[in-house]
């Protein structure tokens, strides 16, 4: 599914889509349906990071790290990873959710959320990114990325492969099949001790480490997604994209930049999920979605103020949700390709400023709209329908980094 079909073609799909997953719990009556939310929250400031029953706002772990920490979540949503880039050193939280799938439905168990006895360690850890059984964790100054396997981090123990990144620098690598497509340095150009080179390509490699084919330029590369079976990189050119290309390796596609485009370029990039297409950045107040298929591969949305956060809903596949430095929470159609909603939700957060000063951070749980507001402790919850605030999580400290992680299935 992609956005080159019509709005009516793409109502048609997510609806048959909805009407498949209730048709699989009718199927099901005979099991009783259980649900769980759990949110998992950092400090901005202290290195701790905090375990929510989303349900009733209880706090069910409180774990001690070495450093303010970045969570992601794992594609599974059994583990999160807590990233502390500064103390170089990565711990892992198993959630205590676990869904399996049994084809017209899935089960879920629920059980208590704990930190893992497995650690990672190296410089500068920095981007992780979660793809189907594993993880691939990125080491801006150890020059390498690490492929995890998640499986054997819920055993207690860490099962890695390793993968060169020629030269330290702040980059990515992601998964694709059995290759690995990874960020290329600049290694001609000289830099201070405290400086990392920049971005000037991607190159695939096999499971031997090979390259394959000649590095695919891309100036300045910054911020990938995942979405069906498409890479997205975001470059100083387009937006770098990658599929599937047989036994040769992925196929590399730039999707240039159009001339009718002000002068910017997209350095975050979302993945949909039901539907393939991309959301990114595009400079600091406006937003580019991006359709690999269509004629027309960009339609640029412009903000009024600077953008604070922006994630996709995926249980509610044409929503994104964008905050904005005013304080305003926009509901983004992506099918139509324009703001539908919008509302205020926070104080005004200005991007003036150091970077990681503490901002409001999104997440999505259970239909609702979830935003740590560091400056007054609280995590709010706004019903995504409605838009209205339905109720506070007050949050010792200041709450920044907020991921949710949960659902519903059967329990037998």
């Amino acid at each position: 599914m992609n956005l080159s079909l019509t709005p009516n073609r793409l109502l048609a799909a997510v609806a048959s889509g909805l009407i498949f997953a209730a048709s699989g719990a009718f199927a099901d009556e005979d099991h009783e349906t259980k649900e769980a939310w759990r949110l998992f929250v950092g400090d901005h400031t202290n290195p701790v990071v905090r375990a929510i029953n989303f349900e009733n706002g209880k706090e069910l772990g409180r774990y001690d790290v070495k450093g303010p920490a970045a969570l992601t979540a794992s594609a599974s949503g059994q583990t999160v990873f807590a990233t502390q880039s500064d103390h170089d050193i990565v711990h892992v939280i198993r959630t205590g959710i676990d869904f399996s799938d049994h084809g017209e439905h899935r089960d879920l168990e629920v059980s208590e959320v704990g930190l893992l006895p497995v650690t990672f360690e190296g410089k500068r850890p920095f981007h992780v990114v979660p793809h189907d059984d594993h993880a691939v964790l990125f080491y801006d100054r150890g020059g390498k990325a690490d492929i995890i396997d998640e499986t054997a981090l819920l055993e207690g123990r860490a099962d890695v492969k390793t993968v060169d990144t020629t030269k330290p620098h702040h980059g990515v690598a992601v998964t694709m099949g059995r290759f690995v497509l990874v960020s290329v340095p600049n290694t001609e150009i000289q830099t201070k001790p405290d400086e990392l080179p920049p971005r000037v390509g991607l190159r695939v490699v096999d499971e031997a480490g090979k390259q394959l084919g000649d590095v695919a330029k891309c100036t300045d590369l910054h911020g990938e997604a995942t979405s069906a079976r498409l890479v997205a990189f975001g470059c100083k050119e387009g937006v770098l994209v990658a599929g599937p290309g047989g036994i040769d390796g992925p196929k590399l596609e730039m999707l240039a930049y159009p001339a009718d485009l002000p002068k910017g370029s997209t350095g975050t990039l979302l993945g949909g999920k039901a539907m393939q297409f991309f959301l990114g950045n595009y400079g600091e107040d406006k937003i580019v979605l991006i359709d690999p298929d269509a004629e027309e591969h960009f339609r640029l949305i412009a903000l009024p103020t600077r953008r604070v956060d922006f994630l996709l809903d995926p249980a509610t596949p044409r929503n994104a949700y964008i905050l904005t430095e005013d304080g305003d929470l926009h509901v983004l159609d992506v099918i139509k390709g324009e703001i539908a909603r919008k509302v205020k939700v926070t104080e005004p957060y200005s991007k003036d400023g150091h970077w990681r000063d503490p901002r409001p951070r999104l997440a999505v749980a259970d239909g609702h709209i979830v935003i740590a507001d560091p400056r007054h402790s609280l995590v709010r919850v706004v019903d995504a329908e409605s838009l209205k605030e339905v109720r506070t999580i007050p949050v010792e400290g200041k709450p920044f980094t907020i991921v949710a992680v949960g659902g519903s299935g059967a329990s037998h």
